[in-house]
């Protein structure tokens, strides 16, 4: 059903058996209609033959049977005329339907290159490098003027890329990673009003702007990002931006690594008890990003001589590490990815729960309806 939806959608090219498939689908179904038609013919054609044979008569004035007798293989020759016949007539069918369907969707306001657009998107969104005059032919095909930088437009739910290929005309929609996907034209890639305005009220995974080159790398963060966030349906659906993400995208892009970061460089912490390792934890990352105590005291909100005695609790853990430069930096590395993949693990478990109970909200079980009117309850 996914193939046929998506073939009938135009993301997917009939494969040649489907065509020929349909082909002797509609042979069928005419040699069906005609059959009767073209036997009633035969049947007519052969009894006046018939007949003139019969009325035939010699010179001596009696009747003689002077048909010839059929030759072997001419009532064979007959049924093959008949189905060349039949194959003519589907054949010229098929061409009148195509014929008829090229009008149809004509009038519909089916973009003419749309074949070509597609072939555009697989082209620009493939590993391979395709060349210059390649891709320019395409786009003059497609008429889609070749920019020279695009961003990625992942939806929420595949039927939202075909709304907003209506929005936006100059979008070019296709399929990757098993999903569609938009690409448009990106000429400055600080101006993102336009792109916020159109994406109003969607939730949206818009990838960061490159050039056509690059144009599948914008697609896989994309999708990456809208594997991190999770929709939130209603009046808190928006668009979220890779250019605002790409410090998290780039922790959590291997999330088996980050583990193994974490726990390479917080080892000294695995002796604690879960509530003081998260103390120190917080107040070791607010310290590094602030660069001193009061500046994080001042973010958790406490005063700087708590920070002071848990920085000493950490330098007894950690010893002299903490005044070089590296080891800071992958402490921090590890510090904030263990908190983003946290967040995440909240941000899921969090739309999870709204779910449920929206369903339990909405559907209420009929069994135990029925086992409290039983019991009289």
């Amino acid at each position: 059903m996914e193939e046929a939806l998506l073939t009938t959608l135009g993301y997917k090219e009939r494969s040649r058996e489907q065509t020929d498939e349909c082909q002797d689908l509609a042979e069928n179904q005419v040699e069906t209609e005609l059959a009767p038609e073209l036997e009633t013919a035969g049947r007519s054609t052969a009894g006046s033959r018939e007949a003139a044979h019969e009325c035939e008569i010699t010179h001596e004035g009696r009747r003689d049977d002077i048909r010839e007798e059929a030759r072997p293989g001419s009532r064979d020759g007959i049924r093959e005329g008949i189905r060349d016949g039949i194959r003519e007539t589907a054949r010229e069918r098929l061409r009148v339907n195509n014929r008829e369907e090229t009008e149809e969707e004509a009038v519909e306001g089916n973009r003419p290159g749309e074949r070509a657009r597609q072939e555009l998107f697989r082209t620009l969104t493939d590993d391979r490098v395709a060349s210059d005059s390649s891709l320019t032919e395409l786009a003059e095909a497609a008429g889609w003027p070749l920019p020279l930088a695009v961003r990625a437009i992942v939806p929420a739910t595949p039927g939202e890329a075909q709304q907003l290929a209506g929005v936006m005309e100059d979008a070019l929609v296709g399929m990757f990673a098993g999903r569609p996907c938009l690409l448009v034209p990106s000429p400055d890639p600080e101006v993102r009003v336009p792109l916020e305005h159109l994406l109003r009220g969607r939730f949206a995974a818009v990838g960061h702007a490159v050039p056509l080159r690059d144009t599948a790398s914008s697609l896989r963060w994309a999708l990456r990002l809208v594997a991190l966030t999770p929709s939130r349906p209603g009046l808190e659906a928006r668009a979220v931006f890779v250019d605002d993400h790409l410090s998290t995208l780039l922790l959590l892009q291997d999330e088996p690594l980050a583990h193994a970061l974490a726990a390479r460089w917080l080892r000294p912490l695995a002796d604690l008890t879960p509530r003081q390792s998260e103390r120190l934890e917080v107040t070791l990352l607010a310290w590094l990003e602030g660069g001193g105590a009061p500046e994080a005291a001042k973010a958790l909100s406490v005063h700087p001589q708590t920070v002071r005695y848990r920085m000493r609790q950490l330098e007894k853990l950690f010893g002299t590490g903490l005044r070089d430069p590296r080891t800071r930096f992958e402490l921090e590395m590890a510090l904030r990815s263990r908190r983003l993949m946290a967040q995440v693990r909240r941000q899921h478990s969090r739309v999870t729960r709204r779910t449920a109970r929206v369903i339990q909200a909405d559907f209420t079980p009929l069994v135990v309806g029925r086992m409290a009117r039983v019991n009289g309850l």
